[in-house]
């Protein structure tokens, strides 16, 4: 009979001893820190490693450090141009303070997602589509910054931000492909005008250079006969310089006008 009442107090003692471990003793790995409460009271941070907690009067809440991943779902933004533009982001972050992270905000992972949700659609509707299309570093650095402000009183850092895809309507894309068209069309005319421009100042300077020296005038009229003479034409039409007839005219007017014997 008292073997009996032995054994079974042993065992309750055993069974009392395995929960009192199970609800004092606490492992928290190398990214994990426990915010310990006593009596509802803040005490302190503990970990990583074995923490050793006073069951029923200290309880800890596990709180991960590592950078988390959180996909913004996709919103739907109107820009300062008025356009409409769906868009979707990834937010990375991670907890630097615990305490913060647990006694500030009731759920830290849902509160950064809405907030990150409301700051994309507030800073890029400060912005023309040119800009979410051309800077989105730039982009990425405004929320991440207005993101940052917000969740530094919840112990979250916020350490990047980057924009997946900007979706547009069809018509939108139809009317970016129609000023593009039309922005290559204008810089072709430019070229062109530009070409035209330095051409006719060559073309002005050569002539300059050509009326300074009648002789010049000569071989380039030589040089033009060569060129004509290389081709094989039926019919070759010589034009006649005016300065190898001026002489000729001058005599028969001196002579009243008769052909000289």
């Amino acid at each position: 009979m008292f073997a009996d009442i032995t054994g079974a107090g042993l065992l309750l003692l055993f069974l009392f001893t395995a929960l009192f471990f199970s609800q004092a003793v606490r492992i928290f790995r190398e990214y994990e820190r426990g915010v310990v409460f006593t009596l509802g009271r803040f005490s302190k941070v503990k970990g990583p490693g074995l923490v050793i907690l006073i069951p029923g009067i200290q309880k800890a809440v596990r709180v991960d450090l590592r950078t988390v991943v959180l996909e913004v779902p996709t919103q739907d933004v109107i820009s300062r141009d008025n356009v409409s533009v769906s868009v979707s982001a990834v937010v990375y972050f991670r907890v630097v303070d615990p305490e913060k992270a647990i006694i500030q905000v009731m759920d830290f992972l849902n509160a950064t997602s809405q907030l990150a949700q409301t700051m994309l659609r507030s800073v890029l509707g400060k912005h023309q589509l040119d800009d979410m299309l051309a800077e989105r570093e730039k982009l990425n650095m405004d929320i991440q910054h207005a993101l940052d402000v917000q969740t530094d009183s919840w112990g979250i850092k916020v350490s990047n931000v980057e924009i997946k895809q900007v979706d547009l309507t069809e018509s939108m894309i139809r009317a970016i492909a129609r000023q593009a068209e039309a922005e290559r069309e204008r810089r072709a005319k430019v070229i062109h005008a530009e070409g035209e421009l330095q051409a006719s100042e060559k073309l002005y300077q050569a002539a300059k250079i050509l009326a300074q020296e009648p002789q010049a005038i000569l071989l380039r009229y030589l040089e033009t006969l060569t060129v004509i003479g290389a081709d094989k034409n039926t019919t070759v039409v010589f034009p006649l310089p005016m300065d190898l007839v001026t002489p000729f005219l001058a005599k028969v007017a001196a002579l009243g006008g008769k052909t000289p014997a």
